[in-house]
């Protein structure tokens, strides 16, 4: 990819060097992201924050700023936890005369970002970096963090907005989408189970990631092992049952998450295995016994609750999931749906995996 002109917001932070090359990076859709390379040939990640996504960008800021500084306490390496640069006024953040927010990493060297895993390995990698998370921030005051999407993981909610979805048709759509409605809404009343423990104090908020893809692992690029977790904008309290999950309906899936051919899409075990085995070996006891009981409804509700969001959005005219084809949030819906009944299918199985490994 060709080279553009060093962004002027670059020379604004503290890099070891003069910044002198500058080019676009990742994969992600959210923030604008730059890879920046010094005269002493050390590199950075500079990012613009989304404002409309993300609407308290100092807020935001002084979360990750706070878990990072904490995790790093009882990180083995440095490559374990992402580290912000500074502004050269000591900042965390740059606040620049168009009003828009930017923030800089210190770029993990040797590093590799999967957008699919490879094997079991390459997905069980991911889940060390996750339960490491979780036990790197088991102390941390999670109510202390500002919450960057409010009711993120409310189903209940979700729910709510796909009945108002329904009700307003705005485009048409309601017609052709009767047996995902169906679907959707004979689960309604399960929607609320995992807010019901929460609020019955069976499960614990905590510090969460809320986007827990493989993709936002960062692995070595020749040992193939987890190095840290990335994308921290989500990172505020929440059910660890449902990080475990968002991790399971993406990585666990044998399909893309907008296969049309549904016959493709099932519930790897060998996955699921592979990556509870190593995110329960890598939390340690800072999961109790309660979280593990409802790993697995971690799993379902996380599929179940982005089956809805997916068709909301198709049903409301793709306002807000991006879409590259005409009935792609459809197709999604649907992927995610039959996720949900291939779970169901196997539920027991699941549930002896990690019952098995609790008595290990």
């Amino acid at each position: 990819m060709a080279e553009i002109p060093i962004i002027e917001q670059a020379f604004a932070f503290q890099t070891d060097g003069k910044p002198i090359s500058c080019v676009p990076h990742g994969e992600g859709h959210i923030n604008q992201t730059y890879l920046i390379t010094d005269d002493i040939l050390n590199q950075y990640i500079l990012q613009k924050i989304n404002q409309n996504v993300f609407r308290e960008p100092d807020l935001l800021m002084l979360n990750i700023a706070a878990i990072t500084t904490w995790a790093k306490k009882t990180a083995a390496s440095p490559r374990e936890v992402l580290e912000l640069v500074l502004t050269e006024r000591n900042k965390l953040w740059l606040l620049d005369t168009d009003g828009e927010y930017w923030r800089m990493y210190r770029f993990i060297r040797d590093s590799i970002c999967l957008q699919m895993a490879g094997s079991a390995a390459d997905f069980a990698e991911s889940g060390i970096a996750y339960g490491r998370f979780q036990r790197q921030l088991a102390d941390f005051p999670a109510d202390s963090l500002y919450e960057t999407i409010p009711r993120f993981h409310d189903t209940v909610l979700r729910c709510q907005n796909l009945k108002e979805a329904v009700q307003n048709d705005c485009c048409g759509r309601v017609k052709d989408v009767g047996p995902e409605l169906a679907f959707a809404f004979e689960r309604e009343a399960y929607a609320g189970k995992l807010l019901a423990l929460e609020s019955a104090g069976v499960l614990k908020r905590k510090v969460t990631h809320n986007d827990t893809k493989l993709n936002n692992i960062l692995l070595d690029r020749d040992t193939r092992k987890a190095l840290c977790v990335i994308d921290l904008d989500t990172v505020m309290p929440g059910l660890l049952v449902n990080d475990f999950g968002d991790a399971i309906r993406f990585g666990a899936s044998t399909a893309l998450e907008d296969e049309r051919d549904l016959s493709r899409v099932k519930l790897s075990l060998p996955y699921f295995k592979a990556f509870t085995e190593s995110f329960l070996s890598a939390c340690g006891d800072s999961l109790d016994s309660n979280e593990r009981e409802y790993l697995c409804d971690g799993a379902k509700m996380m599929t179940l609750e982005c089956g809805i969001r997916f068709l909301t959005d198709y049903l409301a005219g793709d306002t807000y999931f991006r879409i590259s084809r005409a009935g792609q949030n459809l197709d999604r819906a649907r992927t995610q749906f039959k996720l949900v009944a291939e779970m169901e299918k196997v539920w027991d199985e699941m549930q002896e995996i990690v019952l098995l490994y609790n008595f290990r």
